[in-house]
C-alpha cells in the first residue's frame, strides 16, 4: 500500500486493520468546501449519526505526510467541536490554513474519542538517530493532543524491535502490534503513528505516515539486538552480589557520582571516555576517597562503558561512601537502603549525594536521619553512624586537614607541567608524563578538594534548614567567593586578549574531547571583544548579625564541630575556591596532552577526528615497549570507530535497574536544579559557539562541563543544560553571577524547552514556562 492522504490513508486502512480500531469520518475536497459549502454540511448531518456529538476538523492536504516533508502541525485541526455554527468556523478555519489553494486538498470530519486514558505518537525508528527502537512520546492525559500540542509533559518509552518480552495486556504491547502491522503493510520501517487508548483499553489509530528521518545511518535491527544481548548480559554480571560489596544488587548510573553524563556526554569518543577513566574513575577517585576515612574501593572501576555509553556502578559508589569504621552489618544494611531509595526515586540520579545517601556529618543530621529510622534503623545503629560521621567530616575539615594538604599538591603541578613541556623528550613520552602528573598532582588533589567542597556546601545548605541564615544569605556567599573561574569575566574585561589567553587559553568547553578547540586556539568562536565594554557586576556582601554569630556559634558546640564561627567560614571559602582552583590547574596539563596527541597524529597523517577514536592507553603503551606506534594507533582508531558506531545505535535509560532495561525502558522526567531565586524573560539559543547571539538570551549547552565557563564572559540572562548536579561546576558559577539557571533539566525536559523561541525561567517557583 502507498501513502496518499491522511484522510485516504485512514480509510484504506478502515477494513484491514486488525490491531486497532479507526473512527469514522466525512471527507470533502477544499473545492467542494469553497463552492458548495451548505451542500457539505447537510450531507454530514444527514448521513452520519454521530453528527451531534463533540467532533474533530482535520487537514488532509496533499502535501502533508509525503515521504519528503510531513508539514506536521502546520495546518489547523480543532478539537470539540459542537453544532452547525461552530462546525462551519472550524472547517473554515482548517480551510484558511491551507495557504497556497489546492483543490485537492480534503478536509474530514471524526468524532471526538471519549475517556482517553492515554494519547501520543509512536515512531517506528527513533528519529534522532534513525536505530530500531519503536519510541513512544504519550500523554496520560484525556486530551488526544497533549504531546502534538505540546500542553503535556511527555512520557517516553523506548523498546527495541526485536524485543517479545512486553506483557500481552499491556497497551504498549498492543501498540507495538500496531506498529508492526503498520510497517508490514506500507512496506516502511520508519513510521509515525498517532494513536489514543481508552479506558476500555482500546487502541485507536488516529494518523499515519512516513517518518523522515534526514542523512542517518540506517542501522541493521540482528546487529542491533545482538548489541543488547551483550548489554543484557554485561548488566546481569554488574548488578549481582559481590563478595567484597556491601549491597545485595547494584544499579548502574550516568550521574550519580563523578557523573560521566555532565563532564564526557552519554556517548563519548573513546580518547575522552578513556582519558576520563585513566585520570579518574579507573582507580584516583576511591584512593583519594579512602584517605579522606571512607570504605577501601581502591579495586573497583567506578565507570563501566556500556557499548560505550559511560555507567556508574551505583552499589560501588555508595560503599565508598561508607565511613571506614562503620560495621560491616549497618554497612550492608545503609547500602540496601540508598539503592532501593534510588530505585524508588529515579529522578533524584543526579541529587544522590543530597537526597539519598548519608556522606558526612550536618548540622541539621539529626532531622535528616528520621528518613533512616522510618526505614527501620534502630536508635543504636543512627547514634554509631552519627558518631562515624562526625569523626570523619572533623578530619576532613580541620585546619590542617587533608583538603590543605592536597592544595599545596596541586601548586606543584604547574612547574612539573612545564618542566615537561620544556624538556627533549618524544611526545609520547611528554603524554605519559603529563598524565601521570596529572593523576597524582592534579586529579588526585582535586578529588580530596571536590570531597571537601561538597562538605562545606552541605554545611551552608544545613545552615538555612536550621533557620540560621536565609536562602538569600546562602546565595550572597556563594557570590562572595573569588574562585579562580570567577575572575574570567573581570579579566576578559580588564587585560589585553593575549594576556587573557595566556592565562586562560588552556580552557575547553569539553574538557576531554580533543574536538573541542581550547580558547587560545580560536578565540574568535568563544569571545566577542565587544562584551569588554560591559559593566562588572557587583554583589551585596555577606555578613551574619549577631544573632546569627550566637546561634551558629552555640550549634556548633552542641554538635560537636570542631571549628569556631570564623575558622567554619573560613574552611567553606578556602575548600569551595581549592575546588575549582585544583580544577583550573589540573585541566591544564590535560589539555597540553590533548594538543600533543593532535600534533602525535599529524605527524603521522592522521587528522583530530581520526585521534578522537584512539584509547589513551593504546599511546601510553608504547611508552613502555617497542611496538610500533603508528601499527597501534591505527589499529586503536579502528576499534574505536566500531566501538562507537555502536555507542551511536544504543539508548538505554539514565538509570538501569534490571538487565531487561537494555530492551525496554521507561525515560524519567528527572527534577531540574534550579540555580538562584531569579526570573527572566529571554529568547533562546542553542549554539554557544556564535557570540553575537549571547547577549541577553538563555544559553542552552548539553553538559555542566566546566570548559564552558567562557559564556559567562557575555551577558547572557540564563542557562539551562541537559546534564549536570545542584553541586556542578556550572551550578556554583551561575550561582556566584546571579544568573538563573536550570541545571540537570533530562531529556525530556531539555528536547521540549528547546523548541521554544522564549522562555521564562522563574528559578524561585522552580518552573519554566514557553513563551513563545
Amino acid at each position: 500500500m502507498i501513502f496518499t492522504t491522511k484522510s485516504q490513508n485512514l480509510i484504506s486502512l478502515q477494513n484491514i486493520l486488525t490491531t486497532a480500531k479507526i473512527l469514522p469520518q466525512f471527507c470533502f475536497t477544499a473545492e467542494q468546501w469553497k463552492n458548495e459549502s451548505n451542500d457539505v454540511l447537510n450531507s454530514f448531518f444527514t448521513l452520519y449519526k454521530w453528527s451531534d456529538k463533540k467532533l474533530i476538523v482535520r487537514s488532509s492536504a496533499v502535501c502533508e505526510d509525503s515521504a519528503f516533508q510531513s508539514y506536521a502541525g502546520y495546518y489547523d485541526s480543532i478539537l470539540n467541536v459542537v453544532g452547525v455554527k461552530k462546525l462551519e468556523s472550524a472547517i473554515e478555519s482548517v480551510y484558511q490554513s491551507f495557504e497556497n489553494y489546492n483543490p485537492n486538498d480534503e478536509i474530514f470530519i471524526q468524532p471526538m474519542l471519549e475517556n482517553v486514558d492515554i494519547s501520543g505518537v509512536a515512531f517506528t525508528k527513533d528519529p534522532s538517530n534513525n536505530t530500531p527502537y519503536y519510541v513512544l512520546n504519550y500523554s496520560l492525559s484525556s486530551s488526544t493532543d497533549a504531546i502534538t500540542a505540546g500542553t503535556s509533559n511527555e512520557n517516553v518509552s523506548y523498546i527495541s524491535k526485536q524485543f517479545d518480552g512486553l506483557d500481552k495486556d499491556s497497551w504498549q504491547f498492543k501498540l507495538c502490534s500496531l506498529c508492526k502491522e503498520l510497517e508490514k503493510i506500507y512496506g516502511l520501517d520508519a513510521l509515525d503513528i498517532e494513536f489514543a487508548v481508552d479506558k476500555n483499553k482500546h487502541l485507536y489509530l488516529f494518523q499515519v505516515r512516513p517518518l523522515i528521518i534526514k542523512s542517518l545511518d540506517n542501522f541493521c535491527d540482528q546487529e542491533h539486538f545482538k548489541i543488547l544481548k551483550t548489554l543484557e548480559a554485561t548488566i546481569s554480571r554488574f548488578i549481582k552480589p559481590h563478595p567484597y560489596l556491601n549491597g545485595e544488587r547494584s544499579v548502574l548510573g550516568i550521574m550519580p557520582d563523578w557523573n560521566p553524563a555532565e563532564i564526557i556526554g552519554v556517548r563519548p569518543r573513546p580518547l575522552a571516555l578513556s582519558l576520563y577513566k585513566e585520570l579518574i574513575t579507573d582507580s584516583t577517585w576511591a584512593y583519594q576517597r579512602n584517605n579522606y576515612g571512607y570504605k577501601q574501593l581502591r579495586s573497583f572501576p567506578l565507570l563501566l562503558s556500556l557499548a560505550g555509553l559511560p555507567y556508574i556502578d551505583v552499589r560501588v559508589s555508595f560503599n565508598s561512601f561508607i565511613p571506614k569504621d562503620t560495621p560491616d552489618r549497618l554497612a550492608e544494611k545503609l547500602v540496601n537502603y540508598y539503592i532501593n531509595e534510588l530505585k524508588n526515586a529515579p529522578e533524584k540520579h543526579d541529587k544522590v549525594e543530597f537526597d539519598i545517601i548519608f556522606s558526612c556529618f550536618t548540622l541539621d543530621l539529626n532531622e535528616r536521619l528520621k528518613r533512616l529510622s522510618e526505614a527501620g534503623f534502630s536508635e543504636s545503629e543512627l547514634i554509631t553512624f552519627t558518631e562515624s560521621l562526625k569523626k570523619l567530616t572533623n578530619n576532613i575539615i580541620k585546619n590542617d586537614g587533608l583538603w590543605k594538604k592536597d592544595i599545596e599538591k596541586i601548586n606543584t603541578l604547574p612547574n612539573r607541567r612545564i618542566k615537561i613541556l620544556s624538556s627533549d623528550l618524544s611526545k609520547v613520552e611528554k603524554i605519559h608524563w603529563l598524565l601521570e602528573d596529572c593523576k597524582r598532582y592534579g586529579t588526585l588533589p582535586f578529588a580530596g578538594l571536590a570531597r571537601a567542597g561538597f562538605i562545606a556546601v552541605q554545611f551552608l545548605r544545613s545552615m538555612v534548614a536550621k533557620n540560621i541564615i536565609t536562602e538569600q544569605d546562602y546565595n550572597k556567599f556563594l557570590s562572595s567567593i573569588a574562585t579562580v573561574s570567577s575572575t574570567l569575566k573581570q579579566d576578559f574585561i580588564n587585560l589585553p586578549l593575549s594576556s587573557f589567553l595566556q592565562q586562560y587559553g588552556h580552557l575547553r568547553p569539553g574538557t576531554y574531547d580533543i574536538l573541542s578547540p581550547r580558547y587560545d586556539k580560536a578565540p574568535e568562536r568563544y569571545f566577542n571583544q565587544s562584551d569588554k565594554n560591559v559593566e562588572e557586576q557587583t554583589f551585596d556582601n555577606f555578613t551574619l548579625s549577631l544573632e546569627q554569630l550566637s546561634a551558629l556559634k552555640e550549634l556548633l558546640e552542641k554538635s560537636g564541630i570542631e571549628h569556631d564561627v570564623i575558622s567554619l567560614f573560613s574552611f567553606i571559602k578556602g575548600a569551595i575556591e581549592g575546588r575549582e582552583y585544583a580544577k583550573f590547574i589540573f585541566t591544564h596539563s590535560l589539555s597540553d596532552a590533548l594538543e600533543l596527541i593532535t600534533e602525535l597524529g599529524l605527524e603521522h597523517q592522521l587528522n583530530t577526528d581520526d585521534m578522537s577514536y584512539v584509547d589513551i592507553s593504546s599511546i601510553l603503551k608504547t611508552y613502555s615497549s617497542s611496538d610500533d606506534l603508528l601499527n597501534i594507533i591505527k589499529s586503536s582508531i579502528d576499534t574505536g570507530k566500531k566501538n562507537h558506531l555502536k555507542a551511536q545505535q544504543i539508548t538505554l535509560p539514565p538509570l538501569i535497574s534490571s538487565p531487561s532495561d537494555a530492551y525496554f525502558f521507561n525515560m524519567p522526567e528527572g527534577e531540574p536544579n534550579y540555580i538562584t531565586q531569579g526570573k527572566i524573560v529571554a529568547e533562546t539559543t542553542m549554539n554557544p559557539a556564535a557570540h553575537e547571539e549571547l547577549a541577553g538570551k538563555i544559553v542552552f549547552i548539553p553538559s555542566a562541563d566546566p570548559g564552558f565557563d567562557w559564556l559567562f564572559s557575555h551577558p547572557i540572562a540564563g542557562l539551562i543544560t541537559k546534564y549536570g548536579g545542584c553541586n556542578s561546576h556550572m551550578a556554583i558559577r551561575a550561582g556566584e553571577l546571579n544568573i538563573p539557571s536550570v541545571i540537570g533539566a533530562g531529556e525530556i525536559l531539555y528536547a521540549k524547552w528547546l523548541k521554544a523561541e522564549k522562555l521564562e525561567l522563574d528559578a524561585n517557583n522552580k518552573k519554566v514556562i514557553i513563551i513563545r
